[in-house]
């Protein structure tokens, strides 16, 4: 019985795997195939029983530690017993009483089940790649892939269900353990007397008595004879040891810049939310699209709208304020221009008012996406971004270090990159024809890379050590990964265009590129998770590290979805589907905008010295994460089975009904994801201008302190208790 209990999850473990090894062997034609997967719903069913059986666990518990608290800890209060306890008595009392009951290794449960599940499709999948039919689905590599980076989010959501689970348990602990404490420091309060006070009052003279530095000088003048004090010489001669180099002190915000970085962020924060409500009325015509018959409104016109707001306003204007931030800060140095930065803010956000206004009005590029405000509109953006741009690299010319940090690599690498991009992608002299295709993956996925993700890598090497304390992990790692990104991701924008008219070779460089991309990710990810190893018990005690935590794992599983997607297997399928829409929000929301929020979390606090309330903080987050998996997920499943019906030479029609449920479930996602924003707005107006807060503490001294001052007796002289 004993080796039973001991080893429950492995032998749980063991048998799904048993079972699920039997289904798998069996002939394609027996009774265990016919209609759904049974291996699938077997290990779905044993991964809900253990849910519950833990469930069924903390309840028990709950019901039970009342009781068992009160006889561990009901003992008779005694001072002097008290008082003459042992440091291991009262170890061994500590042990006793806060022992809470673990959560479940849910690790050993999660990881085993999931080899099980891609184990019978490893072990029988083809050497050679076929082309991917509704019977072969589930063994193309970049399906698998896909399960797999589905899971990861959803196995770190489980375990941090299971976390809050345990938590909860413990503060339900410790709050009856505090019922006795309070107890036991009631009766030792009332037992204190007259003489007592008295020490006490001594005792606190003691502590508070300080020396006046002179006491063996007296008040004489020192004698100096020889003259050694009045001729100390600044030079020194040959020195036994080296003279340690100072460090340089950290720059003093300068008020006038903290008003730059919040007003970038507070504009920033305005087009998310006009962008997204943009986004949320266009994600309901998928489910109504005869909401309205005004042309301004109509999909063709708000999409652009929606896409170049989250994109060039929200985006762009809050990695520009957070930059504002650490390019001074770690090269220990003052900001090049003030003025220049709040020229380029106003430049950007008039572009942006007059590019929504034009592509509402039908005027617009021509139909390049993410690049559909006309030249002149977007030359302000450009100037606008110029400025910035400027005032970032002569900072870093003239700051105080010898070394330029790594974060300053990489904003310097995105701010440098995309001049060169938007330029590129407005020259009229490839803008026909097929040179127009690639020029638009150039673009499209430069901008994505090299601009978005270069500057949110910047921002992660600071704010990560900053928020931990330390160090980046490895310095070299993101040494590596910043020369293979820039390496391997200017190759891979036309692997959005396979089986196009493009040229073979281009295409197989694209996805070439797409798998060496793996290179620079897997050493971020490595690098960014080891600067958290230590430190996980900070992640629920701070506003920003949630956020960085998604912005991490998204870094990971969003980019390998995107080499998954570029294989001509998956492409043949995902491609022209909503699956292109979940990555694309994974990739832009999951990583760029979660780092984004984290980083407004990070410092705002510290400009203002005023904290957001914590369960709005709590909302946005849950909202936003939530959100994003209502999102994106549907759309992965619904663009899978487009895909399949289109490959099945279907009606179009039938695609398009399909996708029904799915855009429902976009829609409820879209609505979660736009409602954090709004709780990001409220946060960051109650971090610029909150109320009063109430501090029960401050109130109770307020009331000793008008007791003291109304001279209210507090000691009573009769040798009675207080």
């Amino acid at each position: 019985m004993w080796f039973f209990r001991k080893n429950r999850w492995q032998l749980v473990t063991l048998l799904s795997f048993l079972s699920w090894q039997a289904v798998a062997q069996a002939p394609e034609n027996s009774v265990l195939y016919k209609g759904t997967d049974i291996g699938v719903k077997l290990l779905v069913f044993v991964l809900l029983g253990l849910f519950l059986a833990y469930i069924i666990k903390i309840i028990i518990s709950l019901s039970q530690v009342g009781g068992t608290l009160l006889k561990k800890i009901s003992f008779k209060v005694d001072k002097n017993q008290i008082s003459g306890l042992t440091a291991d008595q009262i170890d061994i009392m500590l042990k006793i009483v806060t022992k809470t009951p673990g959560p479940a290794p849910a690790v050993k449960i999660i990881l085993p089940a999931l080899i099980i599940w891609l184990w019978p499709h490893f072990s029988n999948a083809q050497t050679t790649v076929q082309a991917a039919t509704r019977e072969n689905i589930l063994t193309q590599p970049g399906v698998l892939i896909t399960f797999v980076l589905l899971f990861i989010p959803l196995l770190a959501g489980f375990l941090l269900l299971i976390s809050k689970i345990s938590t909860l348990l413990k503060k339900y602990q410790r709050s009856k353990i505090q019922v006795e404490l309070q107890s036991i420091a009631d009766n030792l309060g009332n037992e204190m007397f007259y003489e007592e006070v008295s020490v006490l009052s001594d005792r606190k003279k003691a502590l508070l008595f300080q020396l006046s530095q002179n006491e063996l000088a007296g008040e004489n003048i020192a004698s100096d004879e020889k003259g050694l004090l009045n001729n100390i010489k600044i030079q020194h001669g040959t020195d036994i040891f080296p003279v340690k180099k100072k460090p340089i002190p950290r720059p003093k915000i300068d008020p006038k810049l903290t008003q730059l970085i919040l007003a970038f962020i507070a504009s920033a924060v305005l087009w998310l939310v006009i962008g997204t409500t943009i986004g949320e009325y266009v994600g309901i015509k998928f489910v109504a699209p005869d909401a309205d018959a005004i042309s301004w409104l109509s999909f063709g016109r708000l999409r652009p709208v929606h896409t170049n707001l989250v994109f060039w306003g929200w985006a762009t204007l809050g990695m520009l304020g957070l930059g504002y931030y650490v390019v001074p800060m770690v090269g220990n140095g003052k900001l090049y221009n003030i003025k220049m930065g709040w020229a380029s803010l106003h430049l950007i956000n008039l572009s942006h008012v007059l590019g929504t206004v034009s592509l509402m009005a039908g005027i617009n590029n021509g139909g390049g996406e993410y690049r559909e405000y006309i030249w002149p509109i977007m030359l302000l953006f450009a100037i606008g971004l110029g400025l910035s741009t400027t005032n970032y690299l002569k900072t870093i010319a003239q700051r105080k270090t010898k070394e330029i940090y790594i974060s300053n690599w990489y904003i310097s690498a995105a701010v440098i990159f995309l001049p060169i991009i938007a330029l590129v992608s407005y020259l009229p002299f490839w803008q026909n024809g097929i040179g127009e295709v690639i020029l638009q993956g150039f673009y499209m996925h430069q901008a994505v890379g090299l601009w978005f993700m270069m500057f949110c890598l910047g921002l992660l090497y600071y704010f990560l050590p900053q928020q931990f304390n330390k160090p980046i992990y490895s310095y070299s790692l993101g040494v590596l990964a910043f020369w293979t990104q820039i390496l391997f991701y200017t190759l891979i924008g036309t692997h959005h265009f396979v089986f196009s008219a493009l040229p073979w070779w281009l295409q197989t460089t694209a996805i070439v590129g797409s798998v060496g991309m793996l290179i620079p990710v897997t050493s971020g990810t490595i690098n960014f998770l080891m600067t958290f190893k230590g430190g996980w018990d900070k992640v629920t005690n701070s506003y920003s590290l949630p956020f960085f935590l998604v912005g991490v794992i998204y870094y990971f599983t969003g980019s390998y979805q995107g080499t998954a997607e570029a294989f001509r297997s998956t492409n043949l399928i995902w491609h022209f589907t909503d699956f292109t829409i979940a990555h694309s929000h994974i990739t832009m929301y999951g990583i760029i905008s979660f780092i984004i929020f984290a980083g407004i979390y990070a410092i705002v606090p510290r400009l203002t010295g005023k904290e957001p309330p914590q369960i709005m903080v709590g909302a946005h987050f849950w909202l936003a994460l939530i959100g994003l998996q209502f999102y994106t997920i549907p759309l992965m499943i619904g663009g899978t089975l487009k895909g399949l019906s289109w490959g099945d030479a279907r009606p179009f029609i039938e695609s398009v009904v399909l996708m029904g449920p799915y855009w429902l479930w976009r829609a409820i996602g879209g609505s979660m994801m736009w409602l954090s924003h709004l709780v990001l707005a409220y946060n960051l107006y109650k971090m610029v201008y909150p109320s009063e807060e109430f501090t029960v503490k401050e109130e109770v001294f307020k009331i000793l302190k008008q007791k003291a001052d109304l001279n209210t007796p507090l000691i009573k002289t009769d040798h009675e208790p207080i």
